[in-house]
This record gives structure tokens, sequence and C-alpha cells, in this order.
């Protein structure tokens, strides 16, 4: 196991400073809010485990975040892992028989769970019972292990790969939505306070209209933005401080770093708007397909700058305006 350095393990803490402890700090998704306080409540009346949570949505809007206020809501332990370190049955047999009653048992990445270790939670979620294998060949026998009652709390960010079976069973299932600005400004205002920096609300808005809808990247940006600020300003965020900074990152007004730039570029320029092919593109900016498909590609997307055709990614109209470049006359590209 390798061991965090002092400054990694400083890094982690202050992202843990950063997240909210209760339903009441945690700005935006407020339709989702309002129903899990109606099941939290609901639940400490009855004196149950809450019913199982599914949070789908896009990576750094707050999944792990409301996992654990679901935790500290109903005042139980927060036992957390992700799908990819459950690679035996006995991994998820020694979670679960550890668990206290009505704890939440929280698994990130959750599309990336087996389908045989799938399955072993079918049981434990309907039944609360885990069926143990003891022995061996024709003497072996299946026995059922008793659980106590617990909540599994369940992350993705591809809902699509869960197969129906799983997630049929999560009583309580939710998708987390990008943040608009105003809930971005305050998100970056509440972390200025805990990290001890002045933040002005110009500074906080120009950081929050670059954040890509994401509270993660605020945060990230307005560590960076402070750095800045203390080094080669007077420590305030204002926003020519910000802009600057930003500038210096590489991050123009929509938030676009420069990846995002060169991979727009390369269809733009390099193929003529496109289409052009994932592999290609992915040589092209020297990036792994992965890293764009899943990285790059859903904001671009969601901006209006490309489009997925079956031969391959196009540049839109708003991309060749974006980077400054006069759009071909094809119509057929728009």
């Amino acid at each position: 196991m390798r061991i965090q350095t002092p400054e990694e393990a400083f890094a982690e803490d202050l992202d843990r400073s950063l997240r909210p402890r209760t339903l009441a700090d945690f700005v935006g998704q407020d339709g989702l809010k309002a129903q899990l306080q109606v099941s939290l409540e609901a639940a400490k009346a009855r004196g149950e485990a809450l019913d199982h949570v599914l949070l789908a949505g896009p990576p750094g809007l707050g999944k792990t975040s409301l996992a654990q206020i679901l935790a500290a809501e109903m005042g139980v332990p927060f036992v957390q892992t992700a799908a990819p370190a459950l690679e035996r049955k006995a991994d998820i047999a020694a979670f679960l028989s550890a668990l206290e009653p009505r704890s939440v048992f929280f698994v990130d990445e959750l599309h990336r769970l087996s389908r045989a270790l799938e399955e072993t939670f079918y049981p434990a979620m309907e039944d609360l019972q885990l069926p143990i294998t003891l022995g061996q060949g024709a003497g072996a026998r299946v026995t059922n292990l008793p659980l106590p009652p617990f909540t599994l709390v369940g992350a993705t960010t591809r809902a699509g790969l869960l197969t129906t079976p799983l997630r049929d069973r999560f009583g309580i299932q939710h998708r987390l939505e990008p943040y608009d600005g105003p809930e971005l400004t305050a998100i970056v205002h509440r972390s200025a306070h805990i990290l001890g920096c002045e933040v002005q609300e110009a500074g906080a808005s120009a950081i929050a209209r670059r954040s890509r809808g994401t509270p993660r990247v605020a945060n990230r940006l307005l560590k960076r933005v402070r750095d800045f600020a203390e080094v080669r300003g007077r420590g305030v965020v204002d926003a020519a401080t910000a802009d600057a900074a930003l500038d210096l990152l590489q991050i123009d007004d929509l938030g676009l770093d420069r990846l995002d730039r060169e991979i727009l570029s390369a269809v733009c320029s390099k193929f003529g708007g496109g289409p052009v092919g994932l592999s290609t593109l992915a040589v092209t900016v020297g990036e792994e397909q992965d890293t764009i498909e899943d990285v790059y590609e859903p904001y671009l997307l969601q901006c209006g700058f490309l489009m997925r055709t079956p031969r391959g990614r196009v540049a839109t109209a708003g991309a060749y305006a974006h980077l400054g470049l006069e759009a071909p006359e094809d119509p057929a590209l728009f």
C-alpha cells in the first residue's frame, strides 16, 4: 500500500473540509434535497434504516458528499468503498457482515461492479441475508448469513450501464444535475470562508462562470486563484485577480481548458469540421480515447460545440465561433 506524503494528506483533509456536512449546508439540487429530507425524517421516526439510494450524474456534483450527509443526518456509521475494489464475493461479505445496524454503505462507481458480484447484493438488499457456501464439491452446502438493516448508497456516472434488476432494488433514485451560476457562486463563497480567503462577489462570479457547472471544479479553481492572489495580488480575490489567474491556467470564459480547445481545433482545422473518428482524434491530440470520451467530450457536447454522429465527431458553428475561426459554408455540417 502506498503511503501518502504529508502534502497529499493535507490536500485530502482540505478537500474533505470543503464538503458540506448537512443537507442545510448543501447548496443546490433543491428538489432532490426536499425529497431526501422527507425520506430521512420518515426513516428516523420509524427507527428504521433509510431505503437504498441510487445517486447518478456526472462527476463532481456531490454524490459522495450526499452519501456522507445521509449517514450524518441518520446518526449512523458511514462505510465507503468503490466497485473496482470489490473483486470477490468474500470482499462484499467482509463489508456487509461488519456493518452496524442502519449503517450507510457507500459504493462508488457502481456500474463497474461485475455481474457475478452484483447478484450477491440482491438477497442482501431485499432480504438482509447473504448466501455463504460452506465446504467444497459434493459436500458443499449454502447457508444464509443474517445481516443487520443497512442502507446501500450507490453512486454512478453511467446509470445506463446498470442492469435493470440492480437499479430496481433501489427504493430512492435521483439524478444530480449541473449547477447554475448563482449556486456555484454561493459554493465559492462558502469554500472561501472555510479556506480563510477573502473573495469579492465579482471574483466569485468569475470563478463560477468558468467552473463547468461543477462544484468540484469550482473548489479546485478557487484554490488556484487564492494562490495567485496571495503571490501576485493583494490576497483578495476580485474580478481582475480571478480573470488573471484563470487566464494563466489557460481556462477561458466558458471553462474550456487547453485540451478542450485542442480537441475543437483539431476537428475544425485539421479535419475540416469532421466527421472524425474517436481513435483518430485521440492520436491527433495525444490523449487516450477513454479520457476524451469520459472527461472532455461531455462538456463540449453540453456547450453545443461537438456532435456525435455514426461517422464520427462533427464540430458545430458554435465551435468555430468560440475559436474565432470562419465556419465552412457546407450547411450539411450544421
